[in-house]
């Protein structure tokens, strides 16, 4: 279909090029163009390019305000991460940011830095945007939180974490068991023939704890577990100061023979500071890590870790979103992705 003369944008009040121009432009209706440069499979792809090509010609920019007025939803979704310095929300934010992409929609983030007022305040501010999905990391949210996802009926899907069988089994959720996960290193560090096996966390976040039940849980189990085996600083995570709770951890007597770190950063500075001290890894000391972080393998010894699903956990998050953006049920509302022990020189 051959197009329509281009509008001429100067006799508009605002020169603003709207979807009525392009359609004209195109020689079709404005519902199509919409479609067409949303990129829905049901488009003919000669349509989208011709589209695509007048929407180009004439400077059209879509006004998503508009558009979520006038469909009572918006062409976004709205994730809420804790950290950027973190690589591992990274590789989550990334994968599920291609996956949305890919099927049309864009993405508006928000940092909660692990304090739940700051992510009520954010859930807010999204919500007046009338975001098509969430996608919020974690389950632990204060009531407030919770109640504004219940009220705005805007599909959710969780991240990282899933519920303790029987509890929030409503949620919609991607991700693995943190505690299993940190009960798995523990017995990984057992079966080695460590007994005297230190925690080390920072952060605290709810994630960092369930992995201390985890090895908590591990240890009472053969009778090993001692209070004082936990060092526990609520500081954010970081290489140095993951030197500093190993030569905290190191003075310790009776002295212990491994110790796990709740992050690969942390387990990365304590293995810095051991060849600064001259301690041999594992021979006085063996040093365990979670989430194989980039890095951890080259490190010198190379780094035993937990090596977690991230970038399959936020494709996967973000293709349950998109199923229940559409109206459908996914097969499951959680869906775990497991986690995977990964034997290195350090244990």
């Amino acid at each position: 279909m051959p197009t329509q003369p281009l509008p001429n944008k100067s006799h508009r009040a605002t020169g603003r090029v709207t979807l009525s121009d392009v359609a004209r432009a195109a020689g079709v209706s404005p519902s199509t163009v919409s479609r067409a440069l949303r990129g829905e499979r049901a488009v003919d792809p000669a349509l989208i390019e011709r589209v695509t090509a007048v929407s180009s010609m004439l400077g059209y920019v879509p006004d998503p305000a508009a558009r979520a007025l006038a469909s009572q939803r918006s062409d976004h979704v709205a994730i809420l991460i804790p950290l950027l310095s973190n690589a591992l929300f990274v590789d989550l934010l990334d994968a599920a940011q291609t996956t949305l992409r890919a099927a049309g929609y864009q993405t508006l983030m928000g940092v909660t830095h692990y304090d739940a007022s700051e992510e009520e305040q954010l859930l807010r501010e999204q919500l007046l945007h009338r975001p098509a999905g969430l996608l919020v990391t974690g389950l632990d949210h204060n009531a407030a939180t919770r109640k504004l996802m219940a009220s705005s009926q805007v599909p959710c899907v969780h991240l990282m974490d899933l519920p303790a069988s029987g509890q929030n089994d409503e949620a919609y959720c991607v991700g693995f068991r943190q505690t299993d996960a940190g009960a798995a290193m523990t017995r990984h560090l057992l079966s080695k023939g460590y007994r005297r096996i230190a925690f080390a966390a920072a952060q605290l976040d709810p994630r960092v704890m369930q992995r201390l039940y985890g090895w908590r849980s591990a240890l009472q189990e053969v009778g090993l577990y001692e209070p004082t085996l936990e060092w526990l600083n609520p500081a954010p995570s970081s290489l140095a100061l993951g030197g500093v709770l190993f030569e905290q951890i190191m003075k310790q007597s009776p002295a212990v023979d491994a110790i796990f770190f709740c992050n690969d950063d942390l387990a990365q500075g304590a293995l810095m500071a051991a060849l600064r001290l001259g301690i041999s890894v594992p021979d006085q000391v063996a040093i365990a890590g979670f989430n194989d972080l980039t890095g951890s393998d080259q490190m010198l010894p190379t780094l035993t870790s937990v090596r977690t699903p991230r970038a399959l956990i936020g494709q996967a998050a973000a293709n349950m979103l998109l199923s229940l953006m559409r109206g459908d049920e996914p097969e499951a509302r959680q869906l775990d992705l497991g986690f995977e022990i990964v034997q290195r020189q350090s244990s």
